[in-house]
């Protein structure tokens, strides 16, 4: 099974319109994601390769690529957010549905919106029910959506300076899940 939606970005952008809303660039038709990350990378706005890469995963490799930039990027969580990440790593690795209401539960009534408890939302919304007893089923974009809003907030709150040297480890992250699988 592998890591991505779709095999190359141009399908990636043709079945997600929000995508396209929210970069400036846009996949070549002969293009593979790698070299579409990169060039993303060396953009005007590298950023945008976060937000593709959050697109491009599946649901739960995109969760767990967050929790992966999360973890690089800070190391001064709350007691609270530490407590959601390792339920995040949790159900990230295991799957299990009772966790992941439990991180959805969490995140929905956290005090505060932090970069940890909009990944948790993702988290939530990355299966195909919010609750076991909702039957309405989760729109596609959410969790990608999510999974941008937590990482690009977690970026901005490092110091300006060393900007660049963070975005250079989100593209290592996001590299492993375009080469590996």
């Amino acid at each position: 099974m592998t890591a991505l939606r779709y095999a190359t970005p141009s399908e990636l952008y043709a079945n997600f319109p929000q995508l396209r809303e929210m970069t400036q660039l846009r996949p070549r038709e002969d293009e593979t994601g790698m070299e579409f990350l990169h060039r993303l990378n060396e953009s005007q706005t590298p950023e945008e390769a976060v937000t593709f890469t959050a697109f491009a995963a599946r649901p739960k490799m995109s969760v767990w690529w967050g929790y992966e930039c999360l973890r690089n990027l800070r190391a001064d969580f709350s007691g609270h957010d530490r407590e959601l990440l390792e339920k995040i790593a949790r159900w990230a690795t295991s799957g299990d549905t009772d966790i992941r209401y439990d991180i959805m539960r969490t995140a929905l009534f956290a005090e505060k919106r932090t970069a940890a408890v909009v990944l948790g939302l993702a988290a939530g919304w990355a299966g195909p029910q919010i609750a076991p007893n909702d039957p309405t089923p989760v729109p596609a974009q959410r969790t990608p959506r999510a999974v941008n809003s937590a990482v690009l907030s977690a970026l901005a709150q490092c110091n300006l300076a060393n900007r660049p040297h963070h975005l250079a480890k989100l593209l290592t992250l996001a590299e492993s899940l375009f080469r590996a699988y």
